[in-house]
């Protein structure tokens, strides 16, 4: 773990970046939360830090009501799931507040729930699933008028303007454009995001990296992408896969991928698939490897640029003197796929 200031400045600010590395007991109350618990943070000599929930626990400390250590970071809890479950069955209901209520859910606790985690409500949630549904079906070929009633809208007028202002293109404009599905899941180090279509995943990125919004735009403008909630079979093999991974028992990901980039990205992206799970090599020597033993610099930026954390293992890259440089996911983290994979 980091030292203990560190870790008290980190729970001072709310830090979501030191999520997975630590939890906090706080002796004064005999709970512990998370580093980003939004509750009154006590003085330092009142709190003591865990790498993890259970050694928290096995110190007789119960889990924080507010914050919820005890769940995956990025997991819908469990009143949630039904009700995902049942979306992921029927993309295309119209849900109502008597359909939620009848599962158990509140409208208000979902409306709550969707906004602190997807930036939009649960209704709004659901219109932009059903919009990524016609996308797909103008992009199979279906008519304009048969995706509009086919996904749920009540007159061809009003699918024309909700399309437009997702995508920017009129229906029958947008066969240029190519719709990735986002979904998020949970790993032990934080959410993870990932965007798909049906055949690959186009990008996994730690949902807190500063350039999240970047990598996103850089799909728009090289593919044409449009983005919409969902899920996809690669998406879910990923999840599975990624889960493995952190459990030790995957060191090569099979999910397909697609990586876009210039011809320097590209080598470089290879280049770094080549690196032996449980190694690390330097700038220089990746540098060296693809034939450009002076570019260190731009196979460094190239290096940044991934937009496949993990399965492009960029996180095996250090310094000319073995130590941890940069990482868009944060050094802690790097640190902790390291120790994983040379463990």
């Amino acid at each position: 773990m980091p030292d203990a200031e560190t870790m008290f400045q980190a729970l001072v600010a709310k830090d979501s970046s030191f999520e997975g590395i630590f939890v906090a007991g706080i002796r004064t109350t005999g709970i512990f939360c998370r580093p980003s618990c939004s509750a009154r943070k006590p003085r330092p000599e009142n709190v003591e830090f865990f790498p993890r929930a259970g050694d928290a626990l096995a110190a007789g400390y119960r889990p924080c009501l507010r914050c919820r250590p005890m769940e995956a970071n990025g997991e819908a809890p469990d009143w949630l799931r039904p009700v995902l479950r049942a979306i992921d069955a029927d993309p295309m209901k119209r849900w109502t507040s008597q359909d939620l209520r009848e599962a158990g859910v509140e409208p208000a606790r979902a409306r709550r729930w969707f906004q602190a985690h997807h930036g939009m409500t649960f209704l709004a949630y659901l219109r932009s699933r059903r919009m990524g549904q016609a996308f797909s079906r103008l992009k199979n070929g279906s008519g304009v008028t048969e995706a509009a009633l086919e996904t749920g809208f009540d007159s061809l007028s009003g699918f024309c303007d909700a399309f437009r202002r997702s995508t920017g293109q009129t229906p029958t404009r947008s066969v240029t454009l190519h719709p990735l599905k986002v979904a998020q899941f949970p790993s032990p180090m934080g959410p993870l995001v990932a965007a798909a279509d049906d055949e690959a995943v186009y990008l996994l990125e730690f949902w807190d990296r500063r350039m999240l919004e970047t990598q996103f735009s850089i799909l728009e403008k090289r593919i044409g992408a449009v983005f919409f909630p969902g899920t996809s079979d690669p998406i879910r093999q990923l999840e599975r896969e990624i889960a493995l991974y952190f459990g030790g028992k995957l060191k090569r990901f099979r999910t397909p991928v697609r990586s876009h980039g210039s011809d320097h990205q590209q080598q470089v992206w290879q280049a770094l698939m080549e690196i032996p799970y449980g190694q690390t090599v330097s700038y220089s020597q990746l540098a060296a490897s693809i034939g450009r033993p002076a570019s260190t610099r731009p196979v460094a930026r190239a290096v940044g640029e991934n937009r496949l954390a993990i399965i492009i293992p960029c996180h095996r890259v250090v310094g000319h003197d073995g130590q941890l440089t940069g990482y868009g996911g944060g050094l802690w983290r790097k640190r902790h796929l390291l120790n994983l994979e040379q463990r």
